[in-house]
């Protein structure tokens, strides 16, 4: 916005430097009058002028630029953050009241599944539970028989073959009530049911919903997605040519570029070793700093700078300097008098804008040791140079 406003004073004040010897042999009163105020390459501020518009002068100075790489990413979370809920064996969905957004705890209920399956289950458990005992004692009565040489060693492997394949069956299906979230021991006094619970794997907040209730759910259906962002990253592409520059603990800064304009912090914290085939880029994983104050979502895009190294370059605020027809100005003091002040216009060269400053990579004219107007002036040098002309 500043560059916007600053083209048209410097244009008034090159217009009014050139236009100076037209003037003056149109009307010698004209050019009197410019005379006091615009010199050759100059032009005149009055005390008056320079503290009623708050201008300031300032110098060249050393200026701490960071150099960059620049890369593009997304948030996101560590792998133990997400979770994709999925059920164990396949079911109709009875009831599941959560929606997308909602917050949810480590062993909250989810939703609900129904299937003939599994009390089928069941039944086969307390089947196996009320054989065990049975097989269990006939293995170890022919095991004592065996011993005092009263039965047949057949006898006593027969019984050890079914004692031990009803326990291998019996803690198979016990297994299959755990993962399936219904009590062995509920089932073992004879309680059955018809349905099963799904619980958070994880705290969070649930992120996607896939099924509506009468949906049927297979275990390789992912039904829900919750995601923790209480540990937020970010996952950045760094190209094949800049990954050497990269290394733990450098600086970040990067911006949502869709969603707004300011910059935040972050450091590097892994870097990858591989080299993505079709995109010939690595993974650089960074953490935030200061992210539980600010409302990120897992798969924004981000813009973000990786700073590699420091450098010290001339600089001056970014305010002194104006860019016309693709060349850069300042105004520098020429000399200071009672009554005002004169400048004269520098033709200077740029380079990165960082903190304010900008940096000056080639003086041309102007000295280590020159003023030059860094605040305020270029609205009063216009108003001027419109009475004058």
């Amino acid at each position: 916005m500043s560059r916007i406003l600053y083209i048209p004073l410097i244009s008034i004040l090159l217009f009014n430097v050139l236009g100076c010897g037209d003037s003056s042999n149109k009307n010698n009163t004209v050019e009197s009058a410019a005379e006091s105020t615009i010199k050759a390459n100059t032009i005149t501020v009055t005390k008056a002028q320079f503290e009623g518009e708050n201008m300031e002068l300032g110098m060249l100075s050393q200026q701490n630029f960071p150099v960059v790489v620049e890369v593009a990413g997304t948030i996101d979370v560590p792998p133990q953050n997400k979770a994709i809920v999925s059920a164990f064996s396949g079911g109709y969905i009875k009831r599941t009241p959560l929606l997308i957004g909602n917050k949810v705890k480590k062993g909250q209920p989810l939703l609900s599944l129904e299937n003939p399956e599994f009390v089928q289950i069941q039944q086969e458990y307390l089947e196996s539970f009320e054989q065990l005992n049975f097989l269990k004692s006939e293995f170890e009565r022919q095991k004592s028989l065996v011993a005092e040489q009263i039965t047949s060693q057949k006898n006593f492997l027969k019984a050890e073959s079914e004692y031990k394949r009803n326990l291998a069956r019996y803690n198979g299906l016990r297994q299959k009530l755990k993962m399936l979230n219904i009590s062995p021991e509920n089932v073992e006094k004879g309680i059955l049911v018809s349905e099963t619970t799904i619980f958070a794997p994880i705290d969070g907040s649930i992120t996607q919903v896939n099924v509506s209730k009468g949906m049927y759910v297979s275990p390789s259906d992912e039904i829900m997605e919750i995601i923790n962002t209480d540990h937020i990253h970010l996952e950045l592409s760094v190209f094949e040519k800049d990954i050497m520059k990269i290394k733990k603990d450098q600086k970040i800064r990067f911006r949502i570029s869709e969603a707004s304009e300011e910059y935040y912090e972050a450091e590097v914290y892994l870097v990858g070793t591989s080299i993505d085939a079709e995109s010939r880029t690595v993974k650089v994983h960074g953490h935030l700093h200061d992210d539980e104050n600010h409302n990120f979502a897992v798969g924004m895009f981000v813009e973000a700078a990786i700073i590699t190294e420091n450098r010290n370059i001339n600089a001056l605020p970014s305010e002194s300097v104006v860019t016309l027809d693709n060349n850069q100005y300042v105004l520098s003091l020429v000399s200071e008098e009672s009554d005002g002040k004169i400048f004269e216009p520098r033709t200077v060269k740029t380079g990165d804008s960082f903190n304010g400053y900008i940096a000056i990579t080639d003086l041309g004219g102007l000295k280590d040791t020159d003023q030059v107007i860094v605040k305020g002036g270029f609205n009063l040098v216009g108003e001027t140079g419109g009475h004058d002309h």
